[in-house]
């Protein structure tokens, strides 16, 4: 499979207070980041292998810019509690150079990254299903090695996702596509949630309502 999973991404309050419930839980807080021109601000929690991102948006004016507008980051965060999907998936390349990316996309280049570098966020995505978006440069193995990745429920490895909706048996065409190219799974949930499945020393499963979460470690085969 050319993409993998690189994140997930929950919007959430300015600040995001529901990450707390994370670090109430054993998990330990990494590195954070602001978004320059793009309007929004994140806390991030990593893993061996990938992480989760709580993001925000600080500046209405920069995350409704012409520039931003095409993410629907603003409409996603604005709407996040009144039908809007708080959630975001993101891959990346598993080699060297992108191909095969399973939907159509517009290009991203935001200001806070180099000329080389860009953002393909899914065509037609609409706001009751998760954001899809791609990173243009390949996963970096070692990227994680700089940030705390051992917690106290010992989740290792993200693996993979399933994304809970309401209409599961509807799906838009991007969404269909991640689907059907192994990217993402789906299932039928009350209200919006993510089902995140990572490695792990023992079986363990972590409920976090707040961010509309259910972490589930399994051991390593």
């Amino acid at each position: 499979m050319p993409f993998v999973l690189d994140h997930v991404m929950v919007c959430t309050d300015a600040g995001a207070p529901e990450l707390n419930a994370l670090l109430e839980a054993g998990f330990r807080e990494g590195s954070s980041n602001v978004h320059p021109g793009q309007g929004t601000a994140n806390r991030r929690v990593f893993f061996e292998h990938g992480f989760l991102e709580c993001l925000w948006v600080h500046s209405v004016n920069e995350a409704t810019s012409p520039k931003t507008q095409r993410t629907q980051l603003w409409e996603r965060w604005a709407g996040r509690k009144s039908g809007a999907n708080p959630f975001g998936l993101c891959f990346a390349p598993a080699s060297s150079a992108p191909d095969g990316l399973p939907f159509e996309y517009c290009l991203y280049q935001p200001d806070y990254l180099p000329t080389e570098k860009s953002i393909y966020f899914a065509q037609d995505n609409p706001l009751h299903e998760p954001l899809l978006f791609a990173l243009s440069w390949p996963q970096i193995a070692s990227a994680n090695a700089l940030q705390p990745t051992t917690h106290a429920l010992a989740f290792q490895g993200m693996q993979t996702v399933s994304v809970g909706l309401v209409d599961a048996s509807s799906l838009s065409p991007p969404l269909f596509a991640a689907v059907q190219a192994g990217l993402v799974r789906v299932h039928a949930a009350p209200q919006p949630e993510l089902v995140i499945e990572f490695t792990a020393m023992q079986a363990v499963e972590c409920r976090l309502p707040a961010l509309g979460l259910v972490m589930v470690g399994k051991p390593s085969a």
